[in-house]
């Protein structure tokens, strides 16, 4: 994530400057992290920060849950560290020590689950000196409250833990089974530039190889690659393909050196740049 975060803070070093942004160069910062919506979610956070809280961010717990794409979790999280209130935080790490602290074996990923472990944060979290305690909860779980293995012999709170085989917790419901997808898509190349198509729904506002309809048949393919994407396990194939077989009135001839500039998703610039490197 470093490199990430210190090119960030350089393209866009203050709300103002990340407001004035387009969302070009907004996805094209974020591109390898996934999870585009919330660079899409910043991005509208920074342009209400700048205009409509004139450039300061809101200290108020209910004014920062306002943003886009702040939830509950972010929230008391900013609360915390940044403006030291005493607020609770429940994230992965801390769900785990919380559930076996108080031996809960409610699921976490269930409402009921989920409130409870609120309530448990809530309880414990001290008036002062919050972001400290938060910060050694989050430290505790990464490092001692461990999901294999705890190392329940050095814990430091380990007199004040109810489970009684912490390996158990917590306890979450059934994931869902992975559903497995076939994407196809174009490759063609003109006078050394590649034709490409504005993404919808996932990758909106990104760039990537035209999409193609129906099985595919014979020698074409070209590239054949996987991602995961949440519960889905995706295989992406490439099928070389005349530029007069596909049908999409948005679609665009990019340069080389325009690849460099614009928001590709990291599957479909995988796939561009091993077929530039092959032919």
């Amino acid at each position: 994530m470093l490199p990430y975060h210190k090119n960030w803070l350089r393209r866009f070093p203050s709300f103002a400057s990340l407001a004035r942004a387009s969302e070009n160069d907004v996805l094209h910062a974020w591109q390898g992290l996934g999870y585009y919506t919330r660079a899409r979610n910043l991005h509208a956070t920074a342009k209400l920060v700048a205009n409509r809280h004139g450039g300061c961010f809101p200290r108020a717990l209910g004014e920062i849950q306002k943003l886009p794409g702040i939830g509950k979790y972010t929230a008391h999280a900013i609360g915390t560290f940044v403006f030291n209130q005493s607020v609770p935080i429940v994230e992965a790490n801390v769900s785990r020590v919380l559930s076996r602290v108080f031996n809960s074996r409610t699921p976490i990923d269930s409402t009921d689950g989920r409130n409870a472990l609120w309530n448990y944060a809530a309880r414990l979290v001290p008036r002062k000196s919050s972001a400290q305690y938060n910060s050694a909860l989050l430290d505790l779980g990464a490092l001692i409250c461990l999901p294999r293995n705890p190392k329940c012999g050095i814990c430091p709170v380990k007199n004040f833990c109810s489970a009684k085989d912490p390996e158990s917790l917590p306890i979450r419901r059934p994931r869902p089974e992975t559903k497995r997808l076939i994407e196809r898509h174009a490759w063609n190349v003109r006078q050394n530039r590649i034709l490409l198509q504005p993404a919808d729904h996932r990758w909106r506002g990104m760039w990537i190889l035209p999409q193609l309809n129906g099985r595919k048949k014979g020698n074409d393919e070209i590239y054949n690659g996987s991602f995961p994407f949440t519960n889905h396990q995706i295989t992406l194939q490439v099928f070389r393909m005349k530029s007069r077989k596909i049908y999409n009135r948005r679609a665009r001839w990019f340069s080389r050196r325009e690849l460099e500039s614009i928001p590709i998703p990291s599957p479909h610039r995988r796939a561009i740049e091993q077929l530039l490197a092959n032919a």
